[in-house]
């Protein structure tokens, strides 16, 4: 099973993420790690932290000469900013006067929960780890998972379609649009509509004004999953449930939606439900005789003829590409919604965990804005379970053995 963890603090010397489960022979770039990297870092409304971070995916183990081993992939990301916080947080005890504690919990943060669950004296543990800083780890094994996908010909990520009251108008972003977006090498905040972008950033430029924050709502396409991924057989199988779960683990995301989940609650079924067509030159053709293993995905990608995986179609993606727990062929469309960050330049009331007096909470230098970041974290998240998802289908200890699995899958679907 593919699987992954993260470790390290926000003022520590590295974040380090692990992932194993990985077959032979995936090739990594190492540019493509570093642009992932880059990407979760912009955004209008970012802090001051993202001035110091200029983060590197050093691998470690699991990669050599170009491609993964089979063993464990670990991956580094250095700290920069450590250099001004070794003496505030050692790993010997150090000098006490030169810890910097934080004891005046901010509303809507880890702070109070974390102190009264491990008996912390003051929540500068608890803001450490729980800091969304750690998604930069899961940011770069994503990044990895990302690679695998593609030699099966699936993509994934994400656009804005909300900051704080600001929507775009057309929710129903194509495909082509949002990778014209991801190849932009300046990003606003990452939405389709021009428009629509400046209002958000005007919602960001008023809570900058005011002291506040601001959330928003991201959606991450994941673009030419096959059908069969995930099963309606166990609970815990059921691919939205394993979307919505990952997704949910970010830091600061409140809510999960499939599709167009929230609106068919209040849609007749004759709306919500996909109806189903038949276009028999849709599928494309059998694949050649002789394609090398790491060229496969090129040929059952949308670059084939006809483009699907079979010649059933829709007219509409309300499910966002999953029913009953399995994806359907179609985009899958998982959206975020973001609450606003906890930290604020104008605090919000609190009580000082010494003296249990009324206080203003503790200010930690933080971002207005990071819905963009958060739908590059939340598109790594949908990257690994897919890839757990795929390789659990199509198993193999080699990329050839997989990508041979995967192969015979996809002709056994266009035979159907």
């Amino acid at each position: 099973m593919l699987r992954f963890s993260t470790a390290g603090e926000s003022h520590g010397e590295a974040l380090i993420a692990v992932l194993s489960g990985l077959p032979a022979g995936v090739k990594v770039d190492q540019a493509f790690l570093d642009r992932e990297l880059w990407r979760r870092q912009q955004g209008y409304g970012r802090g001051g932290r993202m001035k110091i971070e200029r983060d590197r995916a050093h691998i470690i183990s699991g990669v050599r000469q170009g491609i993964t081993i089979g063993s464990p992939v670990s991956i580094m990301l250095e700290n920069k900013d450590w250099t001004n916080w070794q003496e505030a947080l050692p790993v010997a005890e150090g000098d006490p006067d030169k810890h910097r504690s934080v004891n005046v919990p901010r509303p809507g943060h880890a702070d109070l929960a974390g102190v009264l669950k491990y008996n912390f004296s003051d929540a500068r543990f608890v803001l450490e780890r729980a800091s969304a800083r750690e998604s930069a780890a899961r940011v770069a094994v994503g990044a990895v998972a990302k690679l695998l996908l593609r030699e099966m010909g699936m993509e994934v990520l994400s656009h804005v379609l909300a900051v704080g009251a600001a929507y775009v108008t057309d929710a129903e972003v194509g495909w082509e649009a949002i990778q014209s977006l991801a190849a932009k090498d300046g990003v606003l905040l990452n939405c389709a509509d021009a428009e629509a972008e400046q209002r958000m950033k005007a919602q960001v430029d008023e809570a900058l004004k005011t002291g506040d924050s601001v959330g928003g709502v991201f959606e991450v396409v994941a673009h030419h999953v096959p059908p069969g991924l995930g099963s309606y057989a166990n609970w815990d199988e059921r691919l939205d449930g394993l979307l919505a779960g990952a997704v949910m683990s970010l830091p600061a995301v409140k809510a999960v939606e499939i599709g167009v989940g929230v609106a068919a609650a209040a849609s007749p079924g004759s709306k919500v439900h996909d109806e189903i067509g038949w276009e028999p030159g849709r599928a494309g053709p059998p694949l050649p005789k002789g394609v090398p293993a790491h060229d496969f995905g090129k040929n059952v990608s949308g670059e084939m003829e006809g483009g699907g995986f079979t010649g059933f179609v829709r007219r509409h993606n309300h499910a966002g590409g999953i029913e009953g727990g399995v994806s359907n062929g179609e985009d899958i469309l998982v959206r975020g919604f973001l609450k606003p960050i906890s930290t604020l330049r104008r605090p919000l009331e609190s009580v000082h965990f010494e003296t249990r007096t009324a206080h203003k909470a503790a200010y930690e230098r933080s971002d207005v804005c990071v819905v963009p970041a958060a739908g590059v974290a939340a598109e790594a998240m949908v990257a690994l379970t897919l890839a757990r998802c795929a390789l659990e289908k199509f198993g193999g200890d080699s990329m050839e053995e997989t990508l041979r699995n995967y192969q015979g899958y996809c002709k056994q679907l266009r035979n159907f």
